[in-house]
């Protein structure tokens, strides 16, 4: 049998133990006449409710902690794929030979900041930051910025934990 059944009869055998807990209640509170149930009978729904009972807070204590687990590794990955992207993004600045004003302005660039931002960011006028992003693209071997912002996305979704190989610029002729 499954977890997944287990948990189910568990569960079913949970509720019936409390509805018919909770019909006996009131049944008793609002009068109503039923059959009396025999001693035997009512011991073993109780056992059986009390079994139900533990067995459903011992589940849902390893439920629980299979959350916070799940939690945390997926708080490690986040965090190692913060430095990850990091390092790929260091690793391909100096793989395309990026010079430290192009690094900067790459950066900027993937962060989706415009040419007129950039430019006011870095004390400089427009028409650097364009012929730097146009360096960059060339040296990268893309044609613009969502390209390039997708060779980074393609790298840390790949799943065998492998960086893909570097790329041959694209040559204008």
């Amino acid at each position: 049998m499954g977890r997944l059944a287990i948990v189910a009869l568990v569960f079913l055998a949970q509720a019936l133990c409390a509805i018919l807990f909770v019909s006996d209640v009131f049944s008793s509170l609002f009068g109503f006449e039923s059959a009396p149930l025999s001693w035997e009978m009512r011991e073993l729904l109780e056992m059986g409710a009390a079994f139900g009972l533990v067995v459903g807070a011992v589940l849902g204590g390893l439920a629980m902690r299979r959350v916070v687990q799940d939690r945390n590794k997926a708080q490690e990955r986040l965090r190692r794929a913060s430095g990850a992207f990091l390092d790929l993004l260091e690793e391909r600045f100096a793989e395309w030979g990026l010079t430290p004003a192009e690094r900067d302005v790459a950066l900027f660039a993937i962060k989706g900041m415009s040419t007129a931002e950039i430019a006011i960011l870095r004390s400089t006028s427009e028409g650097t930051v364009k012929a730097q992003t146009n360096a960059i693209y060339r040296k990268a071997g893309v044609s613009g910025r969502s390209q390039l912002l997708s060779l980074f996305i393609d790298d840390l979704m790949r799943d065998d934990n492998a960086v893909r190989p570097s790329l041959q610029p694209v040559s204008n002729g």
